[in-house]
């Protein structure tokens, strides 16, 4: 059985679900329970989960899915041995993205908007708002240099990345040259050459033989700390 606590959180969670597709956040559920603090709220969430009751979707930091429900409250099929109705799990695509939903993505190091650096090699995780990611796999890419100042991009953002092996012409891409130099440009074809285009007039184009260059994946958005 239920704590009263732990069934007024569960029912409270669904309730959000259905309502908007959204699960609360944590200062939401301290509210709705008149809990203290949100510590209370980690405790109860991990007691409903290791009851089978919720479980947390990975790689967000606010996604709950409510995986069952106790029968006393809702007046559906008796299930005798555990006296619970399973709820059937919603399509994960037909439920919208909270606007402060986390992702991590990997985090691969810097990447020079200027001349060719050194390709990325760090393994780290970026957490980015859901909502700046479309579909596809994503990584960051921290960048180094000016080159790009003209479209938006300077030193020291975080470039989100979609994995791609082919641009069109005038994407803003990673371009391997060489198979060890990393850069981000606007991708330009001359030919049979590859023209990797600044967004600064400070600097020049670079041309490569298209067999130099590798598409590593197009720009997806930008993240930007301030300090």
């Amino acid at each position: 059985m239920l704590t009263a606590k732990q069934h007024e959180l569960l029912h409270f969670i669904q309730q959000r679900l259905d309502a908007s597709g959204i699960s609360p956040s944590f200062e939401e559920m301290k509210e709705a329970l008149g809990l203290k603090s949100k510590s209370g709220i980690h405790r109860l969430i991990s007691a409903l989960e290791e009851r089978g009751f919720l479980r947390r979707l990975p790689n967000r930091a606010r996604a709950l899915e409510v995986l069952k429900i106790p029968e006393a409250a809702k007046a559906l099929v008796r299930n005798d041995r555990e006296n619970v109705v399973p709820l059937r799990k919603p399509a994960p695509a037909l439920r919208p993205i909270a606007a402060n939903d986390v992702i991590e993505v990997p985090l691969h190091g810097k990447i020079a908007a200027g001349v060719p650096i050194e390709a990325f090699e760090d393994h780290n995780n970026l957490a980015v708002p859901a909502a700046l990611l479309g579909a596809g796999e994503h990584y960051a890419l921290e960048v180094s240099g000016d080159s790009m100042v003209e479209a938006g991009i300077f030193d020291g953002d975080y470039a989100l990345i979609q994995k791609a092996s082919t641009a069109r012409e005038g994407d803003i891409v990673v371009a391997l040259v060489d198979g060890q130099d990393a850069t981000l440009k606007y991708f330009r074809r001359e030919g049979k050459m590859i023209r990797l285009d600044p967004a600064n007039s400070a600097y020049e184009p670079q041309r490569y033989p298209a067999e130099r260059v590798i598409v590593q994946g197009r720009l997806s958005g930008l993240l930007r700390r301030y300090h």
